[in-house]
């Protein structure tokens, strides 16, 4: 058992590593620094959206019992640690890495890639991710969505305060 979810989260990590790594790449055959105070701030950005990545993944396996593909998604519904603020922080700390790439190296092509990145995941979201959440979660989905922003981030109540509890009706 321990076997099979230590490979689940391997294969997650396909995504990262295609959108992150392969991708950019393909895109950028020479990785060369254009300036050095651009690299630093590349650097700096790339290293809060890692760590970004780091707290949500962390976050989606340990309180969601789930993984960051959406082929294998959480048990529970996440709305702790990052989650209070943005509904999408890992898809912000992917963004990050990718303006950091294209920053470092001086890169349009990977600020490109990042714009559509974006847009994809704006599209999937709208179309695909929260429907199936609304599904899946229902009311508690529901009333998140309603507390909590997809992309900018809000520091505003905690947003499972003010749910009524279903079985005692406060």
């Amino acid at each position: 058992m321990r076997t099979t979810y230590l490979l689940k989260q391997l294969i997650s990590l396909v995504l990262p590593i295609t959108v992150l790594v392969l991708v950019p790449m393909s895109l950028e055959r020479n990785f060369t620094i254009g300036s050095i105070p651009a690299f630093a701030a590349g650097l700096l950005v790339m290293t809060a959206g890692l760590s970004v990545l780091v707290v949500t993944v962390y976050t989606f396996v340990t309180r969601g019992n789930g993984s960051l593909a959406p082929w294998f998604p959480t048990g529970k519904l996440v709305i702790t640690g990052l989650y209070r603020y943005v509904r999408n922080p890992m898809i912000i700390g992917v963004l990050l890495v990718l303006l950091g790439e294209s920053l470092a190296i001086l890169s349009w092509k990977i600020l490109k890639w990042a714009m559509i990145f974006f847009l994809i995941n704006q599209a999937w979201f709208l179309l695909f991710e929260e429907p199936s959440l609304e599904k899946r979660f229902g009311d508690e989905y529901r009333h998140y969505k309603k507390m909590v922003p997809r992309w900018i981030p809000a520091f505003r109540q905690d947003p499972s305060e003010g749910k009524e509890d279903a079985k005692t009706g406060k």
